[in-house]
């Protein structure tokens, strides 16, 4: 059985979030969305209202689990019995930055490999730092949240 994750903070879970997992989702028999805690990291939203968002969001998905985790992303992996790690990518920089965690995932967990899909060129310029920011000043970023959950939020 080939599971993933697909780790973040996801504050907020964002269309290009979505389109990455509903991409991914072919490919795995299941894929674990896990919201990485950090506790120096400030939030937008709780844990507890992430967890419940995307339990909304994939309640009718039956090949995606929602789960919170701190630490090593490839050590969870471990424990878990995932081997794949999925990750989004938005441009160049991105890449960069991903490339030295993935390698440094592998070095942890030799098995573990992560698969990068780039994002769709409509949903390139999405970030939940970005939403988060368009949020907190009282802006409408319904448009950068998936259609189900938007009212939710």
């Amino acid at each position: 059985m080939l599971r993933a994750v697909f780790p973040g903070s996801f504050d907020p879970f964002t269309v290009g979030h979505e389109d990455i997992l509903l991409r991914a989702l072919p490919l795995f028999n299941e894929v674990v969305i896990a919201i990485g805690v950090n506790s120096a990291k400030k939030t937008l939203f709780s844990l507890e209202k992430r967890i419940d968002l995307l339990n909304k969001l994939y309640e009718n998905e039956p090949k995606v689990t929602i789960e919170s985790y701190s630490g090593l992303t490839a050590r969870y992996c471990s424990e878990r019995g995932i081997s794949h790690i999925i990750r989004g990518l938005r441009s160049g920089t991105d890449f960069e930055y991903e490339k030295s965690i993935s390698q440094l995932n592998t070095a942890i967990s030799p098995d573990l490999e992560t698969i990068f899909l780039i994002s769709s060129p409509h949903l390139s310029h999405v970030s939940s730092s970005i939403v988060r920011e368009i949020m907190i000043n009282k802006g409408d970023a319904r448009q950068f949240l998936p259609e189900k959950i938007r009212d939710l939020v």
